[in-house]
């Protein structure tokens, strides 16, 4: 055999099927590219000099992982469309005398061109691209950006060996297909028709109470807890609902379709609806995976834009005052008002000498955990073989304050009885008309509207509650004894302090310093009952947020463009494997008198019917969605509603009117190739 003859066959099989080659490549050398930028953003010494960089690059370095592990899925997912279209090809070599060693030796050469293409290629536009997404990364983070070049060697060798493993797998995958076949089933594997599913009805029927199911879940949950750790339960619902909708719930539409003959029996659509109805196991899983990528997307876009956007609202609840102090006392008889004096005079005099005007409120308080329910809160964990219990959402911080320190810091002059109590229940709706911790008293409840949250209750997943009672001694008397779940007393104390200083970031930094190391010192001078000292600020934590909240955005955007892509990519696929499949049946049309205008009107007929399909229900999905994604961004600390609607919305209309463009486009592809049937 003439030396480079199975190359020489290896080109010549693509570049005459450059129509589907062309935009395999392109989504492979897009690939490893996305893969190079994260890759390299997330060991980027630049970044990592940054204030938040830590942040970022930790955000960056799960979305390499993300990036790979659909690469392996994606790319097995639209090898299999060019395997499909190449089986004939491959089996007219098996009957003209090659064997399968010979077929194995062009696969590897196709394999071999693939990988060096996409690698080449995807190499160079990362490293061009490189530079300039870190600096839209770092314009994000609201640094100062530098222009120096440099090139990671690190991610160079990952991407390498990291797809050069996937196209491997890729090759290894389509030797078995071809090497396991017989010749004749590889010339049908084009033109095998496929049966509509049995059990249509109790297919689409599962679909249907999986999709309802997780929409239930998502209307009726109200605990951001709740929401965190169903979420993923119902994404796997809505995943399975979706592709057994579109499964079987394709062919029972076009049953229905058939049937109605002033419909079916027109030009446009007798063909559309007949193609339809023999290829729905892969048409509609084809198109419940394009709904399933749209509502990624959009859920992703949507959720990370309101983040960053969001990410001042959410600083300023985490730290609503410029600095935060927290000290935690040993006893009780710690935090009395003569013992907590000392403390609040230090911090009132460092304040002062470090800004011209300052202002302070602080408070005592006794917190707790436990399981919340029914108004009672159960700290000893006892009830440890009741699943129900112990269910995150039903955990639960509590802080007891002293009615004298919340009139001190309000301004307020509420007066209680001694059986009631003010309660401020935080990230959870609390209905019960009386409040208790096992063993200690009851309180009759009565709800405030709103409540000065400092940032350590702030920063909490669980959800709080502030109770406010008459007689802080007499209310944690008899909770003393209480112990949790690890034989520790289950009641802690602390002192609480905010602190709005009228001075720079960089001061304000300096002053949370001053104050720390002032403290430490009283500590360690004897000062009595003083534990763990805790002392940030805004300005100093600032940088830390930015850092995450930009690189979930920019993760996002990048993360979408992949989605995007793989979508855009199935859609052609789509239409192109069909557009072969249906030249035939529109050449036969064409001899009994069908026109170019006819089969345009068809095309389109079928476009409708099932282009809008993935955008309502992945408008339907991210609806359904909007409840958890809320619920979650609370536990970020963004509860700016109007932002979010604002965002899903917006990234709703750019990507429909983008979905729109691309399948009008992806379309006129299936036209030409029907239309090439007469020619």
């Amino acid at each position: 055999m003439k030396k480079g003859f199975y190359a020489k066959l290896a080109v010549t099989g693509m570049r005459r099927n450059k129509r589907l080659y062309l935009p395999y490549l392109l989504t492979c050398a897009g690939m490893v590219m996305m893969f190079y930028i994260v890759a390299y953003l997330a060991a980027s010494p630049i970044l990592a000099a940054m204030k938040g960089g830590d942040s970022v690059q930790s955000m960056l370095g799960m979305g390499t992982i993300v990036i790979l592990v659909f690469s392996v899925l994606f790319l097995f997912y639209t090898n299999s469309f060019l395997m499909r279209r190449r089986k004939r090809e491959f089996g007219l070599y098996n009957i003209l005398g090659m064997d399968k060693r010979n077929l194995a030796r062009i696969l590897a050469w196709e394999s071999f061109f693939v990988a060096l293409i996409s690698l080449a290629a995807g190499l160079a536009l990362g490293l061009g691209l490189s530079k300039l997404s870190e600096l839209l990364l770092v314009n994000l983070l609201g640094e100062k950006a530098t222009l120096a070049f440099t090139v990671s060697g690190a991610a160079l060798w990952q991407s390498v060996l990291f797809y050069a493993g996937v196209f491997l797998l890729i090759f290894l995958n389509a030797l078995r297909q071809v090497c396991l076949s017989k010749p004749i089933d590889l010339m049908r594997a084009e033109s095998a028709g496929e049966k509509p599913p049995r059990a249509n009805w109790l297919l689409g029927l599962l679909g249907a109470a999986l999709l309802a199911g997780a929409y239930l879940i998502a209307v009726r949950i109200d605990n951001p807890i709740t929401a965190l750790t169903m979420f993923f339960s119902a994404v796997l619902m809505v995943v399975a609902g979706t592709y057994l909708a579109f499964i079987a719930g394709s062919v029972v539409v076009c049953r229905i379709l058939k049937w109605n003959r002033d419909f079916y029996y027109k030009p446009q659509h007798f063909v559309s609806v007949s193609s339809m109805a023999y290829r729905m196991k892969r048409n509609g899983a084809g198109l419940a995976s394009i709904c399933i990528l749209a509502t990624m997307v959009l859920v992703m876009i949507s959720s990370t834009t309101c983040l960053y956007f969001g990410a001042e609202d959410s600083l300023h609840a985490r730290y609503p005052h410029d600095i935060e102090i927290s000290v935690s006392l040993n006893g009780p008889e710690d935090a009395s008002e003569s013992a907590i004096s000392q403390l609040r005079a230090a911090a009132d005099r460092l304040a002062a000498q470090g800004a011209a005007e300052t202002s302070m409120i602080d408070y005592r308080c006794a917190f707790v955990a436990g399981f919340l329910r029914d108004g009672v809160v159960d700290t000893s964990m006892t009830n440890a073989t009741n699943v129900d219990k112990l269910t995150l959402a039903n955990v639960c911080q509590v802080y007891i304050l002293p009615l004298s320190d919340y009139n001190a810091m309000t301004g307020k002059n509420e007066t209680l009885a001694a059986d009631e109590a003010l309660v401020y229940p935080m990230r959870i709706r609390y209905q019960p008309e009386t409040f208790s911790i096992a063993g200690g008293a009851e309180y009759r409840v009565k709800l405030l509207d709103s409540f000065p949250v400092q940032g350590d209750a702030a920063s909490q997943v669980i959800p709080s509650m502030f109770v406010v009672v008459p007689d802080l001694d007499a209310a944690v008397a008899p909770l003393l004894a209480l112990e949790s779940v690890n034989g520790e007393r289950a009641v802690s104390f602390a002192w609480t302090c905010g602190i709005n200083a009228s001075c720079s970031a960089d001061a304000q930094i300096a002053l949370n310093r001053e104050i720390y190391y002032a403290l430490r010192d009283m500590r360690e001078a004897g000062t009595p009952g003083m534990g763990n000292i805790d002392c940030q600020s805004a300005a100093g934590e600032s940088a830390d947020f930015y850092g995450t909240y930009g690189g979930l955005f920019f993760l996002g955007i990048l993360l979408s463009a992949v989605f995007i892509a793989a979508a855009v990519l199935i859609i052609y696929y789509k239409q192109i494997s069909e557009g072969y499949e249906d030249r035939a049946r529109f050449d036969i049309m064409q001899k009994v008198g069908m026109t170019r205008r006819d089969i345009r009107r068809s095309i389109n007929a079928q476009l409708l019917m099932v282009f809008f399909l993935p955008l309502i229900f992945a408008a339907l999905h991210l609806a359904f969605a909007f409840p958890f994604v809320r619920k979650i961004l609370i536990l970020f600390n963004i509860t700016n509603l109007p932002l979010l609607l604002g965002t899903t919305a917006v990234s709703f209309l750019a990507f429909a009117a983008f979905y729109t463009v691309i399948y009008r486009v992806t379309s006129n592809a299936y036209y030409n190739i029907v239309a090439e049937a007469r020619e």
